[in-house]
């Protein structure tokens, strides 16, 4: 799913895996971001590669490997956001319902979804 660099911060569950290998068979190169926006803006929205303009108030938090993905996924969050969820281990799930219309699995019947486990304190 991920590589152990990338796991610290961000993960996929199995489900999530799939669905990103169905997303990029259907759309190409993939990303994700997280506002923290209004909406579903707090979800994680999947976008064609470059799709979603980024900037100074982005954070890039992993390159995500996906076997049967021949690219890594970023995966993005707003910097207000990310301050909120910094001492988080964020997994990137999936749940039946449907999501922003923005978001590529909106279609699928399905939505991206953050689940989260606390980090360690380091010592």
């Amino acid at each position: 799913m991920s590589d152990s660099a990338d796991t610290a911060r961000v993960e996929l569950t199995t489900p999530a895996a799939d669905l990103l290998r169905r997303l990029r068979e259907a759309h190409g190169p993939l990303m994700f971001h997280q506002s923290g926006g209004c909406c579903d803006g707090s979800a994680p929205m999947c976008y064609p590669a470059g799709e979603f303009r980024t900037g100074g108030a982005d954070v890039l938090l992993a390159e995500l490997a996906v076997d049967g993905v021949p690219e890594r996924v970023p995966f993005w969050m707003s910097a207000g956001q990310h301050e909120r969820w910094s001492h988080t281990r964020l997994i990137v799930d999936v749940v039946e319902g449907r999501g922003s219309g923005f978001s590529l699995e909106a279609p699928e019947g399905v939505r991206f979804l953050i689940r989260s486990r606390l980090l360690a304190a380091e010592t």
